[in-house]
């Protein structure tokens, strides 16, 4: 399966903007816990941790071998994408009409367009 990844660029300055995040993320918690607002310090917590997982991805995709490009697409075999096992499906579907199909088929069997190995 092929997989579309920011290349090394666009995900450095991303790993740069989630550092902003985060560092605002913690400013907010404590201006919102001194105050009192303890409603209002959950968003700190929320900004801080999604600033955190972010940085950790982006930072790791801008290390990561081969990105030099704005976008890249690889084949699984040359690089996994480790969020794949938790939000793609490793059900196959035709890529013209959206008919699950199996792995041996060569032609879909709704619209009976060939499809691409």
């Amino acid at each position: 399966m092929k997989s579309i990844k920011p290349g090394r660029a666009p995900s450095i300055i991303q790993g740069i903007a989630s550092i902003i995040i985060t560092i605002f993320g913690i400013f907010w918690t404590i201006m919102t816990f001194h105050l009192g607002l303890g409603f209002f310090t959950l968003f700190g917590i929320l900004f801080v941790t999604l600033g955190i997982i972010i940085t950790i991805y982006n930072f790791k995709n801008a290390t990561s071998k081969n990105r030099y490009s704005s976008f890249d697409i690889t084949e699984e075999n040359e690089e996994i994408d480790p969020l794949n096992k938790h939000f793609v499906s490793t059900t196959n579907y035709c890529p013209y009409c959206g008919n699950k199909i199996e792995d041996n088929f060569e032609f879909c069997p709704k619209c009976g367009k060939k499809l691409p190995n």
